[in-house]
């Protein structure tokens, strides 16, 4: 029997060196890769080290007998799907029971016929080929999920998160502090004046301007805290498990980040520079709730824009 465009790696298991020749000389006929093994243990070093797309697995070995192997390879999610095929001395229904016990896929007695062997080992492979291609596009939609909810949750412009993740992020983590009776602060953030830069230098430089600013704010927090376009040139900060005087040195020091960058043509501004404003809330030292958070925040960023601009508010008082 001749097939054609056979492809595949199959891994020969049995401690006899006659049989391996046999099956090997069968399988590479067709255009067959074959990988022997001459026991248990060997075949189940090579079933992670070569990654066979089927396994001819003799039942009678020393050492590790071939019901074991299997049930060993059925038992790995990284090995589970690679079809087995075991090799029975005899045609006997005790055997197969076990095999199936043990997860094989397939039978086969001795002595081989080729025929049989040959259009057993290509009906599995195609199986196993299909298996794969399911596989493949299962990972492509779920990263094509995970691209579609980056997508809902991220701010087109400046890619912070969007006002509405930054929402139930907040009311998430408000619930975890409230049950573990922990600290979190919200920052406001006002960029000063870029309605007059963006009426002197046009839209497509304010969008730069945003996205630079955006930058260093999510580049100046921690990997679990969260950074948000809350509208226009307002943006927020969540940091979690933090308390008023850590979260006043985090904003502090982003202000005075912004105030050194060198934005383009930031000399035209009213204050010479780009500079923010900004307003910190901590729960639960000002607030519980989560209007009132936002509410107690927002009120000492537009303090702090009444007081001069480039600063940061942390108390009413």
């Amino acid at each position: 029997m001749q097939l054609n465009n056979n492809t595949g790696r199959i891994l020969v298991v049995d401690d006899l060196q006659a049989n391996v020749q046999l099956l090997t000389t069968y399988l590479k006929a067709v255009g067959y890769q074959v990988v022997p093994a001459r026991d248990g243990e060997e075949a189940l070093l090579k079933v992670n080290e070569t990654k066979p797309d089927l396994i001819l697995l003799d039942i009678m070995m020393p050492k590790m007998n071939g019901l074991e192997v299997c049930s060993r390879i059925k038992a790995d999610d990284m090995t589970k799907y690679i079809p087995v095929i075991l090799v029975t001395a005899l045609n006997e229904i005790e055997d197969k029971i076990k095999g199936q016990e043990a997860g094989a896929d397939d039978f086969i007695s001795k002595p081989f016929n080729k025929l049989e062997l040959l259009t057993r080992v290509k009906s599995l492979l195609r199986i196993k080929s299909l298996h794969d291609q399911l596989n493949e596009k299962i990972a492509e939609l779920e990263i094509a999920k995970e691209r579609l909810r980056q997508l809902a949750i991220t701010d087109g412009l400046t890619g912070l998160s969007n006002h509405r993740n930054f929402k139930e992020f907040l009311m998430r983590e408000l619930d975890r502090a409230k049950r573990h009776q922990l600290h979190i602060s919200v920052v406001m953030i006002d960029i000063d004046y870029f309605k007059h830069y963006n009426d002197t230098h046009g839209h497509q430089a304010g969008d730069v301007l945003l996205k630079k600013a955006s930058a260093l704010f999510a580049e100046n927090i921690r990997k679990n805290d969260l950074a948000a376009r809350y509208g226009g040139e307002e943006f927020a900060l969540v940091l979690i498990e933090t308390g008023k005087k850590a979260a006043t040195l985090v904003a502090e020091k982003i202000k005075d980040l912004v105030e050194e960058y060198p934005f383009a043509n930031e000399h035209t501004q009213p204050n010479g520079r780009t500079t923010v404003s900004m307003g910190v809330a901590t729960y639960p030292t000002d607030a519980t709730e989560f209007d009132d958070l936002i509410r107690c925040a927002d009120l000492r960023l537009y303090k702090a824009k009444e007081m001069g601009r480039n600063r940061v508010i942390s108390f009413d008082s």
